[in-house]
Parts: C-alpha cells; structure tokens; sequence
C-alpha cells in the first residue's frame, strides 16, 4: 500500500458523491442490513472501487455506502476484508484509511463473536473497552506512512471512553442485554478450541472473533475516535452445547437486527 493508493481510491470516491462524511460505520457479519436504514447517496461494490478486494465471505455484501441518517453524514462498509481470505494486513486496514482521507473523525466498527461470559447469551451485545491482538500480525508493521500517524501510536484508548459510555446509556435506556468487555482477535479461520477458549478467559477476554483489531490500530494510527459493537451470536466452543458453525452467527444476527439497528441509530445521533 502506499499513500498514492489511497489518494487514487479517494478520488474515486470523491467523484461518486458530494457528501464530506462525519462518521465512518463497519457492518460485520449479517449485520449488513442496517443500511436500509440509510438515506443513501452512493452504493458502491467493492470490487469496483480502486485498490479494494470483493468479500468472499457469506453475511458480507461488499459494498460502501454513502448517505445520511440520524442528521450524519455516513459512510459505512456493507461487509470488511479479513486477514483469514488471505488478504494483508495493510489490505484489512485500507477501508478504514480510506474512510479517514475522506474527511471522518470518528469510526464505529461492529462485528459477530463468540461469548466468553458465563452469563451470556447468544443475541447479546458486548462494548469492546479494550481489545488483545492474538493475529500474530500488526497493519503498522513495515514502513510507516508519517502523512497517516506516528511510527509508535499510543493505544492507551484504543476505544473512546465517552463513545462506550454513550452506548452503556442507550442500551440501558431501551432494554437492551448487554456487556462491556475485552475482545480477543484471532486469524481465524478456524473456531477456537474449547483449550483456547480456556486460554483466553484466562487473559481476561470476553468475547473473540476475527476481526475489528486490525481496524481499531489504522483508526487509532490516524487519530480517529474508535467505538465498537460485538453482537454475540454464538457461545464459544466449550462454553456452547453445540458445535459452532457460520449459519449460526447469520441466523442471530438476523434475530437481533431490529435492535441492533434501534441500538445504532440512537448511537449515531448522539455522535
């Protein structure tokens, strides 16, 4: 990746619509349907923007989407690329990148995980405080882009402690179940093992998946304000009764999208 890459991509952009986003928002696992809720300015496939890769990976439409809700200008990414396709590091992070260059100071990043929580249950929701990066890999490592960030950025905050609260506030004030807590990222793209499961507990996460890390360093690289959702659609492995599977963490998502969109709208209209 180098910074000529993002200007190309951001210039297509740019010539796709005339909105200056506020806000960035990345739609994980069969959350993508969250985008019906946005007045929608410019829908864009991945696979025909600039430097980006087309999603492989079922419950990720593969789209950016630019438009306004809640009073916010948006732009948000139907699906994300994962280090488990195969893909960089620098490719997982360069939406994010591309987002930033496109005027955004804050990001919202969401995501499906497993819970680790004894008191969890699937269709929950958990506030990522604090993350573990277990992916073996960094998207900072290698030459430092100085007109993105610092070659050493602070992580003390990696999620803004005033976005976590505002979310607490908004899910007390509507009911709705959740957590606050540490996420643990994996490669993937295997599930953990119930001796991993154990492992991590240990560390002090609370729930696990296999993404969101890679994107919270590019944010907190280039000094935007980071807020990140998990929905826990399934219990990991050990914890479950059953054995763990894709269509799983698709099903809950889709179960809990009326409150995962009641949930977010407020959110964003609070930013």
């Amino acid at each position: 990746m180098t910074l000529q890459n993002l200007q190309e991509t951001v210039s297509f952009l740019k010539k796709q619509t005339n909105i200056k986003p506020d806000v960035g928002l990345v739609l994980g696992s069969g959350l993508g349907a969250f985008v019906n809720e946005i007045q929608i300015s410019a829908q864009i496939p991945f696979q025909d923007i600039p430097h980006f890769l087309p999603t492989t990976v079922e419950g990720h439409s593969g789209n950016l989407i630019v438009g306004e809700i809640e009073g916010k200008k948006i732009i948000a990414l139907q699906g994300r690329m994962h280090f488990y396709e195969g893909h960089s590091m620098e490719t997982v992070a360069f939406p994010t990148r591309v987002m930033a260059l496109m005027g955004i100071e804050k990001i919202v990043l969401t995501n499906s995980a497993g819970g680790l929580m004894d008191q969890m249950q699937s269709g929950d929701f958990m506030i990522i405080e604090d993350h573990i990066n277990l992916m073996g890999a960094n998207p900072l490592m290698g030459h430092n882009l100085k007109e993105l960030g610092p070659r050493f950025p602070d992580m003390t905050e990696a999620y803004d402690r005033k976005m976590i609260s505002q979310l607490e506030q908004i899910c007390i004030q509507n009911k709705i179940r959740f957590h606050k807590g540490v996420y643990g990222g994996l490669s993937g793209p295997t599930y953990e093992t119930p001796a991993e499961v154990r492992y991590l507990k240990l560390i002090g996460c609370q729930a696990v998946g296999m993404s969101t890390v890679p994107e919270t360093i590019a944010a907190n690289h280039l000094g935007l304000r980071v807020a990140a959702l998990s929905c826990i659609t399934n219990l990991a492995a050990g914890i479950s009764k059953t054995k763990l599977s894709h269509q799983e963490v698709t099903e809950t998502a889709k179960r809990v999208e009326k409150q995962f969109a009641l949930l977010l709208k407020n959110f964003l209209r609070e930013l």
